[in-house]
C-alpha cells in the first residue's frame, strides 16, 4: 500500500463514530427541524409544502399536531392531509388540545407533522414536554417533520433573556438539534417581519400591539436572526467537519478540548451549565458536569438536593457526561475528576463572596488556578438573579438555627465554670483553660460545629469575667493573659472544627457502609439463587430492607407486562400498568419523580441489557424527597443492574438447558436411526433372501433345504418382533403407560419361563442355576418380570463366549429378593457401567451378535416400576453380573 493511499484512508476514530452513528440510527425515525428566529417567519408554513411534496412522491404523511392560529394561508396547506384528532386534557374543568401520541404510533406513518416542538404539554399528559412526545415517535421509526424558534435552544436561555428582556420558560435540549438528520433555516428580513405582525399575520391586534412593544423590537429581532444565522452555520461546520473526517481529508484540526463545569445548587449553576455548553459548541469540545458531595452535604434542605438533581439532568440534556463524587473536600475532588478524565478546561463561575470573606477564607476558584497544573481555568462572569433566588450557603443549605444546641452550649460553659469555681483554691487560672477546652470537645461531639465555636468563644469570655484579675470584670491587668485567650479560643476552634469534620466524614462512611452492605447482600442472595421466583424474591426483600420501599417487579407475559413479585402487598392500577408498558417498550424512566408520566405514584425503571428490556421495576418509597434524591436514584439503579444481571442469567441457563436437551433429543434421534435402519434391515434381508429362494428355486430345494430357509425366516422374523416390542415397551414405559398387575408369583417359575424362551434361539449357552431353598413368593408382575428375565439372559448369551456358562443365582438379602445373571464374556469398562442402562446404548460386541441397546434400558424401567433397582458390577473372575433386587411382601405359601 503507498503512502498516498494511506493518507487518505480515514481515522479509525471517524470509522467509530460513523458506525455508532449508523448503529444509533439504525430502525429510528429521523428529525427534521424548521428553525426560525421568531414566530410568523414562516416555519409551519415551510413544513406544510414540504409535507405537500412529500406525499405527492407517494410518501404516507399525517399530520400530528399543527397550529394555524387561523391563518387561511396556513389553513390552506392542511387540506388534503390526513389529520390525527387530538387528544382533550381535562385541566381545572378545561379541555386542553394536545397531540395524541398513541393514535400516531397505532397509525405508524412515514412522516408525522408536529409543530412547536418546545411546547410543554397540559399536565396529566404523558410527557411533560412535546419534545418528548416527538422522541417517542422517533424511537419508533416514524420521521417527523417540527418546527421550532431559536429563541427556545436552552444553551441560549440567558443571552436571549439579556437580549429581549424576557425569559423564555419553554425549552427543547440541544441534544435535539445536534441529532437531527436536517435543519432547515426559515428566514425572512425582519423588515417584513415586522410589516406581517401589523398586518395581523402573526397575532391577533391586541396581542400584536404587545409583541411590538415587548419582544418585536428591531434590535431584537436583529440579535435573534444573528443567533439562528450562527446555530445553522455551525451545524453546517459540523457536517463538513464529519464529511472531512469520513474521507480523511486533510484540514487544520485543531487539539481535542474536554471542558468541566461543577454544579452545587446554586440559582447560578443553570447559567454556568448554559455558558459551558456554548463554550465546548465553539471549541467542539466534549464536556462534563460534577457534583461533589462533602461530609456535610447531606445536611442541605431538600429543595437544595433536588435543585442539583434537575441541574444534572439539564446538563445531561444539553450532552454533557454528568457524575457525582463523594468526597471530603470540593477543590481536592475537582482536581482530582479532572486529571483522571484528562479535562483541558475548567468553567467556573465568578466568585460573589464579600473581599473580607476571600481573604478568610480563600474561594474554590483562587484555590483552582493556585493549585491546577497544566489546566486553564476560565471564570465566567453570572449576571444576578431577578427572579428572587437565593443561594443557599452561609447555614448549610439554609437549615435553620437550633437554639437549643447554643442553649446546650451556655450550660456547658456554666458547668465548667462551676467546675472551676470549686478547684479554684488549688489550680492556677492558666490551667483552668483544660475545664473549657473539655467544655469544647464535648459540644463538638455532641452538639455540632457552630454550637462548639459557640462554646469556645463564651468559654474565653466565662474563663476571663470569673477567673483573670481584675474578677468579675472583662477588663485584664495583666496583657499576657492576651496570648492565653487567643490560644484557647483558636484551640477551640481547630478542635471543633476536627471533631465536627470526624463525625462527619464517619457519618458518611457509615452511610456509605450500609449501601455498600445492602448491594453486598443483594449480590449474595441473587448468587444463590437458581430460578427466576428466586431471583425476585432476592431483589423485593433486600430492596424492602434496604430502602423501606414497596417494590413491584413486572415481566412480559405475550403481549403485556404482568407482576411476578411484590412487597408489602403493592398493587398497580390500570394507570401504573400503562406507565410500566411505557417504560418497558421504551427503555426509560418514568413515573413520579420524571418528567415521563410524573403524575402516577410509583417511579418505573426499565430492567434493561443492550439487547433489550427484560421487564420493569415499580418502586414507590416512603418520602416523596426521594424520588429525587441523586443518592437513591443511584441505589435504584445499582438494584435494577443487579437484578437484570441475574434475570439474564437465570433466562441465559434455561436457554443452556434447553439446548443440552435438544442436543441430547438430536443425539437420541440419531441413536434410533442408525439402530432402525440396522436391526430393522438385518432381519427384512434375510427374511426377504429366504422368501425370494423359496419362489425363484422352489422346484431346486429339497425339502431339507427348504426347511432351513423357513427356519431362518421365522428366526429373523421373531427377531425383528422382538424389536419392535422393544421400542413400544420403551415408549410406554417413558410415557408412563406401563400397569402393573402384581400377583403372588414363584421365581422358579419366573426363571423357569424364561429359560423355555430363550433356549431355543441359535447359540444357547449352558446355565447354572443357584436357587435358595424357601423362597417367598413375591408380589410382581409376572409377564413383566419374565420379559426382563428374557431380555438379561439374550444380554448374557451375546458377550458369553461359545462353549461358556451364564449363572443364574436367586437368594433372600433382608428383606429383598437379590436375582444375579452373570456371564463369562469380557466384561464393561469401569466408566461405561452406569451408562449400559441408558437407551441405544452399547458397547462392542463379539462378530455376528448384535442388539438395540434398548434390552436392559427396558429392564431398568420394569424393575423401578416394581419399586426395586438394578446394577451392574464386574466379575472378579471375568463377565459381568447384573443384580436386580425386588422388595419382598409377605402374601403365603
Amino acid at each position: 500500500m503507498t503512502d498516498s493511499q494511506e493518507d487518505h484512508r480515514p481515522s479509525p476514530e471517524a470509522m467509530l463514530r460513523a458506525a455508532r452513528a449508523e448503529e444509533t440510527g439504525d430502525g429510528r425515525g429521523k428529525l427534521k427541524i424548521f428553525l426560525g428566529y421568531a414566530a410568523g417567519v414562516g416555519k409551519t408554513f415551510a413544513m406544510l409544502e414540504e409535507a405537500r411534496l412529500r406525499k405527492r412522491e407517494g410518501r404516507d404523511v399525517v399530520v400530528g399536531y399543527v397550529e394555524s392560529h387561523g391563518r387561511t394561508e396556513t389553513d390552506a396547506l392542511l387540506e388534503g392531509l390526513e389529520i390525527i384528532p387530538c387528544a382533550g386534557i381535562e385541566y381545572h374543568g378545561v379541555s386542553l388540545p394536545e397531540m395524541d401520541v398513541d393514535a400516531v404510533l397505532a397509525r405508524r406513518p412515514r412522516i408525522a407533522l408536529v409543530d412547536e416542538l418546545a411546547h410543554t404539554n397540559a399536565p396529566g399528559s404523558r410527557h411533560a414536554k412535546r419534545s418528548q412526545d416527538v422522541e417517542e415517535l422517533l424511537a419508533a421509526g416514524i420521521d417527523v417533520y417540527t418546527t421550532v424558534n431559536v429563541q427556545h435552544l436552552e444553551s441560549l436561555n440567558e443571552i436571549v433573556a439579556q437580549i429581549t428582556g424576557v425569559v423564555v420558560r419553554e425549552t427543547v435540549p440541544d441534544r435535539l438539534l445536534d441529532e437531527a438528520a436536517e435543519i432547515r433555516l426559515v428566514d425572512i428580513p425582519w423588515e417584513d417581519l415586522l410589516e406581517r405582525l401589523r398586518e395581523g399575520k402573526v397575532y391577533v391586534p391586541e396581542q400584536a400591539a404587545w409583541a411590538a412593544d415587548k419582544f418585536f423590537k428591531p434590535g431584537n429581532l436583529m440579535a435573534l436572526r444573528e443567533l439562528s444565522l450562527r446555530r445553522t452555520a455551525s451545524r453546517v461546520d459540523d457536517e463538513m467537519r464529519a464529511y472531512m473526517e469520513s474521507r480523511a481529508i486533510s484540514g487544520p484540526w485543531a487539539a481535542t478540548e474536554r471542558l468541566l463545569v461543577c454544579v452545587s445548587g446554586s440559582p447560578y449553576s443553570e447559567q454556568l451549565i448554559r455558558a459551558t455548553r456554548r463554550l465546548a459548541d465553539d471549541m467542539k469540545a466534549q464536556w462534563f458536569t460534577v457534583h461533589i458531595e462533602t461530609p456535610g452535604s447531606d445536611r442541605f434542605m431538600r429543595e437544595n438536593r433536588e435543585r442539583v438533581w434537575r441541574e444534572l439532568r439539564l446538563a445531561e440534556s444539553l450532552g454533557a457526561q454528568v457524575a457525582t463524587v463523594t468526597a471530603p473536600a470540593v477543590t481536592e475532588a475537582i482536581i482530582d475528576y479532572a486529571a483522571r478524565h484528562n479535562i483541558t478546561k475548567i468553567v467556573v463561575g465568578k466568585s460573589l463572596l464579600s473581599r473580607w470573606r476571600e481573604l478568610l477564607h480563600p474561594s474554590i476558584i483562587d484555590q483552582l488556578i493556585r493549585r491546577c497544573k497544566g489546566i486553564d481555568v476560565y471564570v465566567v462572569s453570572i449576571a444576578p438573579q431577578k427572579t428572587g433566588d437565593k443561594i443557599t450557603r452561609g447555614r448549610r443549605g439554609g437549615e435553620k438555627i437550633s437554639w437549643r444546641g447554643y442553649m446546650a452550649s451556655a450550660a456547658l460553659v456554666a458547668l465548667a465554670t462551676g467546675c472551676g469555681e470549686l478547684l479554684r483554691p488549688f489550680l492556677a487560672p492558666t490551667n483552668m483553660v483544660m475545664l473549657y477546652l473539655l467544655a469544647v470537645v464535648v459540644a463538638a461531639v455532641r452538639l455540632g460545629l457552630k454550637p462548639a465555636i459557640s462554646t469556645a468563644f463564651m468559654g474565653v469570655l466565662a474563663f476571663d469575667f470569673f477567673f483573670i484579675p481584675p474578677r468579675h470584670s472583662l477588663s485584664v491587668a495583666d496583657t499576657e493573659y492576651l496570648v492565653t485567650f487567643i490560644a484557647l479560643f483558636t484551640v477551640g476552634v481547630v478542635i471543633s472544627t476536627l471533631v465536627d469534620k470526624a463525625r462527619e466524614r464517619g457519618d458518611t462512611i457509615r452511610e456509605r457502609e450500609v449501601q455498600t452492605a445492602s448491594l453486598y447482600y443483594l449480590s449474595r442472595d441473587l448468587s444463590a439463587a437458581a430460578d427466576i421466583q428466586g431471583v425476585l424474591h432476592a431483589v423485593i426483600s433486600n430492596m424492602k430492607e434496604s430502602l423501606n420501599a414497596l417494590p413491584a417487579i413486572l415481566l412480559p407475559e405475550g403481549q403485556r407486562l404482568e407482576v411476578k413479585a411484590a412487597g408489602g402487598g403493592l398493587s398497580l392500577d390500570a394507570r401504573e400498568y400503562a406507565v410500566a408498558d411505557w417504560a418497558f417498550r421504551n427503555r426509560q424512566p418514568a413515573g413520579r419523580g420524571t418528567e415521563t408520566l410524573g403524575s402516577a405514584e410509583l417511579f418505573h425503571l426499565p430492567l434493561k441489557t443492550s439487547a433489550g428490556a427484560l421487564g420493569v421495576m415499580a418502586v414507590k418509597l416512603e418520602n416523596d424527597s426521594d424520588y429525587s434524591s441523586p443518592l437513591v436514584r443511584r441505589l435504584l439503579d445499582a438494584f435494577a443492574s443487579q437484578a437484570t444481571l441475574a434475570i439474564e442469567r437465570v433466562h441465559l441457563v434455561r436457554q443452556a438447558e434447553q439446548a443440552q436437551v435438544l442436543q441430547a433429543r438430536e443425539s437420541l434421534e440419531r441413536a434410533l436411526l442408525n439402530s432402525v435402519s440396522h436391526d430393522l434391515r438385518t432381519p427384512l434381508v434375510s427374511i426377504t433372501g429366504a422368501l425370494s429362494a423359496l419362489k425363484s428355486e422352489e422346484r431346486l430345494l429339497d425339502e431339507k433345504n427348504r426347511r432351513e430357509l423357513l427356519d431362518a425366516a421365522w428366526e429373523e422374523a421373531a427377531r425383528l418382533n422382538r424389536f419392535v416390542g422393544n421400542l413400544l415397551d420403551i415408549t410406554r414405559i417413558e410415557a408412563g403407560a406401563v400397569r402393573l398387575k402384581k400377583e403372588p408369583c414363584d421365581i422358579q417359575d419366573m426363571i423357569g419361563c424364561a429359560l423355555a424362551a430363550v433356549e431355543q434361539r441359535p447359540g444357547a449357552r449352558r446355565v447354572e442355576l443357584h436357587i435358595a431353598d424357601g423362597l417367598p413368593f413375591v408380589m410382581m408382575d409376572m409377564a413383566l418380570m419374565t420379559q426382563v428375565m428374557v431380555n438379561l439372559l439374550d444380554n448374557a448369551m451375546k458377550y458369553s463366549p461359545l462353549g461358556g456358562a451364564i449363572s443364574i443365582a436367586a437368594r433372600m438379602d433382608d428383606n429383598a429378593l437379590r436375582l444375579e445373571v452373570a456371564d463369562g464374556g469380557p466384561g464393561v469398562p469401569k466408566a461405561d457401567l452406569k451408562r449400559i442402562f441408558d437407551k441405544f446404548y452399547r458397547i462392542p460386541v463379539p462378530e455376528g451378535t448384535g442388539g438395540t441397546g434398548l434390552g436392559l434400558s427396558i429392564c431398568k424401567g420394569i424393575v423401578e416400576a416394581h419399586g426395586g433397582a438394578i446394577t451392574a458390577e464386574n466379575r472378579s473372575q471375568g463377565g459381568l453380573r447384573i443384580i436386580v433386587t425386588l422388595p419382598v411382601v409377605e402374601s403365603g405359601p
